[in-house]
């Protein structure tokens, strides 16, 4: 049984239909990357398998480590240990050491990082300084499952290495499903499966990510709906 089991699920947002009939399994250990255009539905998915109650499943189910979690809350999706780290985090009037005190006994130490814990979450922060401390906070719930949503954006190459390093380092042996349209991560990466999004299905699945992300370079994300490359892994 795969760890983390996606089927046939189909998601409506405010009564529109986004994914239709996402099929996806991710094994215990496993570095997978979904990619797609702006607007493919890959944030839905997200938030969809983060539980957020705006996402209405309408079709299909999710399976986490053996257990249905399709009608579970955020919260118990969270204590189960599913995290993501999100590309717009909001502010919060609270220091992001307090915050972690809060959220988790694990005590995290990492290099540069003191002034960061001293500072309110996400006030006056970079973008770099952002994620960091989204990966900070996820690192300490000591997550077996991390959706990384757009970890490249807004990111120098320099940023995106070491937050990269920092995740693989600190939550190795975790499954991880990256989500980006960029693509800018996958060097530091190196997923074991790639997928491609297009208007809410996935089109198109491969171990070969070099090859997917080349065509993707090429011509495009519309080259995948014919990509010979498919598989239902």
């Amino acid at each position: 049984m795969s760890f983390l089991r996606i089927n046939n699920l189909s998601t409506q947002v405010d009564g529109k239909d986004i994914l239709k009939k996402i099929n996806l399994k991710i094994e215990k250990g496993e570095t997978h990357v979904l990619l797609g255009a702006n607007a493919s539905g890959k944030s839905t998915l997200l938030y969809t398998l983060m539980g957020f109650p705006k996402y209405n499943v309408v079709e299909g189910n999710i399976v986490f480590n053996g257990k249905n979690i399709t009608g579970l809350e955020i919260e118990e999706r969270a204590r189960m240990g599913i995290a993501a780290v999100y590309q717009n985090p909001p502010a919060i009037n609270v220091k992001l050491s307090k915050l972690l005190d809060k959220i988790s006994k694990r005590k995290i130490e990492l290099e540069g990082t003191k002034e960061l814990m001293e500072r309110e979450v996400n006030i006056g922060f970079s973008g770099g300084e952002r994620k960091l401390s989204e990966v900070i906070q996820v690192i300490s719930l000591n997550p077996e499952f991390i959706i990384l949503d757009e970890l490249d954006a807004g990111l120098d190459i320099k940023n995106l290495e070491r937050l990269s390093s920092i995740i693989k380092k600190e939550l190795d042996g975790k499954s991880i499903l990256l989500i980006t349209h960029r693509g800018r991560a996958l060097r530091f990466f190196k997923p074991d499966f790639a997928h491609v999004m297009l208007k809410g299905e996935i089109v198109c699945s491969s171990k070969n990510w070099q090859k997917i992300w080349k065509t993707i370079e090429e011509d495009g994300y519309e080259r995948c709906k014919r990509c010979e490359l498919y598989s239902n892994r």
